[in-house]
């Protein structure tokens, strides 16, 4: 079976000049993909290729056509391949190695003429402990100990020893990484393979969109009611998608704030039984979240990586998290960072301890933790009072939901107010209501009532061409 060059119109070449993909080992949906997509980054199969028909394909590898067409619609949701009706399907242009620009949409460059921003979905920088108290508290000889050579411990084991006496669940392998993006990169990066499909909470976190766009992976969407993902999209996924990965945000989710209860980490659980599906839970509030940790780690041990933050309880730029779960997951990370990076640096991880360790620094955490409650509290019955409801939820962030996205947009900026737009989490193109995510880090107490009343006129604004069309 003949591959065709970008200039072919018509139909494939009686010539049959060479195999296509018959000497796969894996025939299933997920494997056919992964092996035309491997084709194609290497180059074998050049923009503009045709393809073979379904039905050739199928005929070669002795397979249903249903099987081929399942493989071909994940390579389309990539952009790998692209169909052209009767003409036929061709390879798309090289896949970007760069974002597709979710995050980018989320923080669009600005002219910093805003009277409060609540689009940054940071924490108050007054809240934070005092990092220089905890530079200074690192001795010369704390930071003399830590001189490592290249075959070092990549863990302290003071911080391993610190973390594991509070972890979810009994993790056999323990990595420190350059925060919880950095460990959720590592781990799609390690596990996952074009093609395949991730099952991700609907709103998502967009960075993790974009990871996935870029690996050639297909996110599969988990819809949320207040106690987390709903079981039945989980199970299709698994089922009718057949997911590999599931991503998840135990509590303070971004941007809705909805935190996992015990009863559904169970249903969750169920659903998961039998399956090798790899769990990831991202806990990037630990710390400064109120509601209480639920980890499908303490169900699914042999399956599920957890990630613990420190950016929003210690301060971003200290870059650090750490990674738990079992050595299958986490072993092929760690080696393949040994090729760059190596580890996270351990004065950082010493610092760390410190801050741990630090009375006035635990104080300081816990002093945060209370005031996000308060003030997210404060905001949220403001908008009761002129009838905007906004969900339930823990952390930084609310989700506010509104008519029209752009008209609440608008109406914020002209009131010296910017906000994030809800689109880039969606993870369909049509997200089922429009909704702008409010981060409240940094609301103050005088502002609450002037920023209630302007957030409660934007949530009801009308897009411009509607008003047109009444005048």
């Amino acid at each position: 079976m003949s591959i065709e060059p970008a200039t072919a119109a018509g139909a494939p070449s009686d010539e049959s000049t060479g195999r296509f993909i018959a000497d796969l080992d894996d025939r299933t949906p997920v494997g056919i993909a992964a092996a035309v997509g491997r084709l194609i980054r290497s180059g074998t199969l050049a923009p503009g290729s045709r393809l073979p028909t379904v039905r050739e394909v199928a005929r070669e590898l002795r397979v249903s056509p249903t099987t081929v067409n399942q493989a071909w619609r994940a390579l389309a949701a990539t952009g790998a391949i692209v169909a052209r009706g009767r003409a036929g399907t061709f390879v798309g242009e090289q896949v970007s190695a760069t974002p597709v620009g979710r995050y980018q949409r989320l923080h669009p460059p600005s002219d910093n003429a805003f009277r409060v921003d609540l689009a940054r979905g940071a924490p108050d920088p007054e809240l934070l402990p005092d990092l220089g108290a905890a530079l200074r508290a690192l001795s010369r000889d704390q930071a003399g100990n830590l001189t490592a050579d290249y075959l070092g411990e990549a863990v302290l084991p003071d911080l391993a020893a610190k973390v594991r006496a509070d972890w979810p669940f009994r993790a056999e392998r323990l990595a420190v990484l350059d925060g919880a993006l950095d460990a959720v990169d590592r781990l799609l990066a390690a596990h996952i393979r074009l093609g395949d499909a991730v099952a991700v909470e609907d709103p998502c976190f967009p960075p993790f969109l974009d990871l996935l766009a870029v690996m050639g992976a297909r996110p599969v969407p988990l819809r949320l009611d207040e106690s987390g993902p709903l079981p039945a999209d989980l199970a299709r996924a698994v089922t009718q998608y057949a997911a590999v990965a599931v991503i998840l945000q135990p509590r303070a989710q971004n941007p809705t704030g909805v935190s996992l209860t015990a009863h559904r980490v169970r249903e969750l659980s169920d659903v998961l039984d039998g399956y090798r599906t790899v769990v990831i839970e991202d806990d990037h509030s630990a710390g400064i979240a109120s509601t209480a940790l639920r980890s499908l780690g303490t169900r699914l041990p042999d399956r599920t990586v957890h990630i613990r933050s420190y950016s929003q309880s210690h301060g971003a730029d200290l870059r650090l998290a750490v990674a738990g779960g079992p050595a299958e997951l986490l072993d092929p990370v760690v080696a393949r960072r040994m090729l760059g990076p190596g580890w996270t640096s351990l004065l950082l991880q010493r610092l760390l301890v410190n801050m741990l360790d630090d009375d006035s620094a635990g104080q300081a955490v816990a002093t945060a933790r209370a005031e996000y409650r308060k003030r997210s509290g404060a905001l949220r019955r403001a908008l009761a009072r002129r009838g905007v409801i906004v969900g339930r939820g823990d952390g930084i962030n609310l989700w506010l939901p509104v008519a029209d996205e752009n008209a609440a947009m608008i109406s914020l900026a002209a009131a010296g107010i910017k906000a994030a737009p809800g689109g880039p989490f969606a993870v369909g193109h049509h997200p089922s209501a429009d909704h702008l995510r409010l981060t409240i880090a940094a609301v103050s107490d005088a502002d609450v009532d002037w920023l209630a009343a302007e957030l409660a006129a934007a949530a009801t604004a009308a897009p411009t061409y509607r008003r047109m069309r009444r005048v």
